[in-house]
């Protein structure tokens, strides 16, 4: 008897078992090992670029379609090119890009998920958040904690308004996965303001903190860091420090009552490469999306015999798949915010990285 002729009645009684399992809501380990516990990560994602001189006029349509109250976050949602229609850009991350026109007011409202907010494009509009407004401009990085009351307007600045772009980043898919997602809408359009703008920078932005009145919760207190502040250190390093290999000059917002990261679930950064920059290639498990602030780049990035190169210029956005390898090059002198789910692989002990030679 044959090795093939004695395989198919084992392999028949097999199917037979598999039919009878199933039918028990169940299904045999062995047959699914190997996608469930592989030897390096997989997941359903690419590399992909969304260009600004190509996204801009889809916003600006959209603000003559649908009011933001009517919208409630009239938002064009980056979808990562292989995962159309579950508004993802990473398996962990969703991102997008907000438009909101002088004188709308995004109407108020809270969640369990937590956002961030890096504007791209004009001045003046405003988020409020649990009683206390900031003003907004272009490189600001904004944060809007777990279960905290939100809004956003465009009043303007120096008696002038227009129309105001903001990159969302949220943590949608962490908290699906849990099962934890919660939303409640705000009676009044607008939140009551209770403190002066400014007051949460007061408290915790000058390397002091108050003594007995810590904020509650696990995001970081200050929900403005201003660009201007964030440029300036980034350059003096430039000016001062070496140059790293990989990552040009790189630092993390951080919460100051911890010094651990600005938000729990998103770990956020904000780089600058020299002009000519030329990095070395690494990877890491963090999916990882970037908004260019400053400068012409280039993304190159690989994975096998895979290979991407993303060019890119001010207020584009680019992502960055997990254990897909990247290097950054630079034309002129490049600025980059970046968000990723790092700060819960480091909570988990999942977080591997690698820094190549070349």
């Amino acid at each position: 008897m044959t090795a093939a002729s004695d395989h198919a009645p084992q392999q028949a009684a097999r199917d037979d078992f598999y039919r009878r399992i199933d039918a028990k809501n169940m299904t045999p380990l062995w047959e699914v090992l190997h996608a469930l516990v592989p030897p390096e990560p997989t997941q359903s994602c690419e590399p992909a670029i969304w260009r600004w001189d190509e996204v801009k006029p889809y916003l600006l349509e959209s603000g003559s379609l649908i009011t933001a109250e009517e919208a409630v976050r009239r938002v064009l949602i980056f979808e990562n090119p292989a995962m159309r229609g579950e508004s993802l850009v990473t398996p962990s991350l969703y991102a997008g890009l907000q438009l909101i026109l002088p004188d709308e007011v995004a109407p108020s409202h809270r969640h369990t998920q937590s956002a961030l907010r890096f504007i791209v494009d004009g001045r003046g509009a405003y988020t409020a958040v649990d009683g206390e407004r900031t003003t907004m401009f272009p490189g600001d990085f904004i944060i809007t904690p777990s279960w905290t009351w939100h809004d956003h307007g465009n009043d303007g600045v120096d008696g002038s308004a227009e129309p105001v772009v903001w990159l969302d980043g949220l943590d949608i898919p962490i908290i699906r996965m849990f099962g934890a997602g919660f939303a409640e809408n705000l009676a009044e359009r607008s939140q009551a303001v209770s403190r002066p703008e400014g007051d949460s920078d007061a408290r915790f932005a000058h390397n002091l903190l108050p003594v007995r009145q810590l904020q509650p919760g696990k995001s970081s207190p200050i929900f403005n860091y201003p660009y201007a502040r964030s440029r300036e250190a980034l350059a003096q390093l430039a000016r001062n420090a070496a140059i790293d290999d990989w990552h040009g000059v790189k630092m993390r917002y951080v919460n100051p009552q911890t010094g651990g990261w600005a938000m729990p679930t998103m770990g956020t950064c904000l780089q600058l490469l020299p002009a000519g920059f030329a990095g070395k290639p690494h990877r890491s498990t963090d999916g990882t999306v970037y908004s260019v602030v400053e400068g012409q780049g280039r993304a190159l990035i690989t994975r096998g015999e895979q290979r991407r190169t993303l060019h890119f210029g001010p207020k584009d956005h680019f992502v960055v798949p997990s254990w897909w390898t990247l290097s950054l090059q630079a034309d002129d002198e490049c600025v980059l915010f970046s968000f990723s789910d790092r700060p819960v692989h480091e909570a988990f002990g999942l977080l591997r990285e690698e820094f190549l030679a070349a």
